[in-house]
């Protein structure tokens, strides 16, 4: 193994990937993961396209307090990835049997593996944009795609984030609730620069209870800690961490996958510190990093990101001056180095420099609020794919969600724009809370509440109960795969979901 080889992995968040991973990128090697969670199919539309040489993987993984054996399909797996030359597996879960009912000469255990080279570790010494990571779209909307990262810029680009805009130091403690599937556990990993520690959670973040995260906090002495608004609004719903917990030393709280509600931060600061910085952080895998995200300087102010990245032009394109999608308009270091097995780079121009200005469109809706000046104070809407636009009025996603996620009947939502009769409506799909049910009255309490709180434009025509919102396996809502259900069409990518069986619910209606 040397130099450019891939090195595949289907672990989940545990100390084995970190340390292969940090052993990968000592010899100039390229990483790439997924969780154990991920289906078979998901996992081949990945690592067959890369052709790795050696694959990490695990017997089983507990998921919700169940365990989940993966024997059988990581054997599968390997059967259909013949440029694998050896495959490491870790007993996660004992008794391991797949060496037992196996007789590939390939698989070796972990303990086997680990002890069979004591030799003094050597770092190779490579140009700046050496490859470092693969890393992969969702694939909601086709096949994903292979976003290979260089190890100066991420390097750079994540150190920035952590020590300047995170304020990590040495010493600090990082939890990230994150997976290996995702490319905050990348980001992560740079926590180690900075001289601080990182700790790992593996497993579900509400059992045995929603205090659970709060107890790790508390008891490792967290002082930046990682999450999604999607716990920090079931939190909001049942927990007052500052009474119950030791919170002492946490001084950051980071929130992505989606924009975070003014309720959110607002129990934040009434329930977990008064004195803590929460930033609401906003990029991409594309980025591996962030263009929006906090800063320690600046205050903080209700549904807002603190500032623009340091060194990132982002400016507001199509728009109104202060409203439109989010654009950065001078290269960064951070920039993806190439899509693999796109040798002409077609797909990465397509992908982000269609348009003929140059400007790299990441496809977000942004307003600058002006509360930080021209470069901060900044509310993501949602994604520009998913823009509704009712009479030709353009609404973000986002801005509904925050209204109606604000009601304690409603957990969860997702809206979408539906072609009818010459222009386009609004159909909005809840999660209520246990022992709800939705009747005229809840309807009309929905509709004036978003009226009220939002504008008669975003008050939905259809408002209808399902059992379970779909998700990608990093948190984002996936409106496109609803909204194309909505409109008759077949979804794509069912296995890039975290819980793909979400969308049946929808094609029943």
């Amino acid at each position: 193994l040397g130099v450019g080889d891939r090195v595949a992995a289907v672990l989940p968040n545990i100390s084995e990937a970190v340390i292969a991973a940090l052993a990968t990128a000592s010899i100039g090697a390229v990483w790439s993961s997924c969780s154990p969670d991920f289906g078979q199919q998901a996992v081949l539309e990945r690592f067959g396209q890369i052709s790795p040489r050696v694959i990490f993987g695990v017997n089983a993984y507990v998921h919700n307090g169940k365990t989940i054996d993966c024997g059988d399909k990581f054997k599968a797996i390997l059967d259909e990835l013949p440029s694998v030359e050896r495959a490491i597996m870790l007993e996660l879960v004992p008794p391991c049997d797949v060496l037992k009912q196996n007789d590939n000469a390939k698989i070796q255990m972990w303990d086997d593996w680990i002890s069979t080279d004591p030799s003094e570790l050597v770092f190779e010494r490579l140009p700046f944009e050496h490859p470092l990571v693969i890393m992969y779209s969702s694939g909601t909307s086709g096949p994903p795609k292979c976003i290979v990262h260089g190890a100066g810029g991420t390097l750079l680009q994540q150190a920035k984030e952590l020590l300047l805009h995170c304020d990590l130091r040495a010493g600090d403690n990082l939890l990230y609730v994150t997976t290996t599937g995702w490319m905050m556990w990348n980001w992560m990993l740079t926590g180690l620069y900075a001289g601080a520690s990182i700790t790992l959670f593996d497993g579900f973040p509400a059992r045995p209870s929603l205090n659970r995260l709060w107890d790790v906090v508390a008891d490792c002495g967290i002082t930046h800690f990682g999450t999604s608004p999607k716990f920090l609004s079931s939190c909001r719903r049942r927990l007052d961490p500052k009474s119950s917990h030791d919170l002492s030393k946490l001084r950051v709280i980071l929130s992505t996958g989606s924009p975070l509600a003014k309720e959110e931060f607002e129990w934040v600061y009434e329930h977990v510190k008064s004195d803590i910085q929460l930033s609401s952080i906003s990029g991409g895998t594309d980025i591996i990093s962030c263009f929006m995200l906090g800063n320690p300087l600046l205050p903080v102010f209700c549904s807002e990101l603190q500032c623009y990245g340091l060194g990132m032009d982002v400016r507001i394109g199509e728009g109104n001056g202060s409203q439109g999608e989010l654009v950065c308009c001078t290269p960064f270091v951070s920039m993806p180095i190439e899509f693999w097995n796109d040798t002409e780079g077609s797909r990465y121009n397509e992908a982000y420099f269609s348009r003929a200005d140059g400007h790299w469109w990441h496809g977000d809706m942004i307003e600058l609020t002006g509360s930080q000046g021209s470069c901060g104070g900044i509310v993501v809407h949602g994604r520009s794919d998913a823009t509704l636009k009712p009479g030709g009025v353009r609404i973000g996603t986002a801005e509904i969600y925050r209204v109606v996620e604000s009601l304690t009947e409603v957990e969860d939502s997702i809206v979408v724009g539906q072609p009818w009769r010459g222009d386009i409506r609004v159909v909005l799909f809840v999660k209520l809370t246990a022992n709800v049910t939705l009747g005229d009255e809840l309807r009309d309490s929905i509709r004036n509440w978003i009226r009220q709180e939002a504008s008669a434009r975003h008050v939905p025509s259809l408002i209808i109960q399902v059992p379970e919102i779909p998700y990608t396996r990093s948190g984002k809502k996936v409106e496109l795969a609803v909204r194309a259900i909505v409109c008759g069409d077949e979804p794509s990518n069912r296995e890039s979901l975290a819980n793909p069986a979400s969308l049946d619910n929808f094609e029943k209606l």
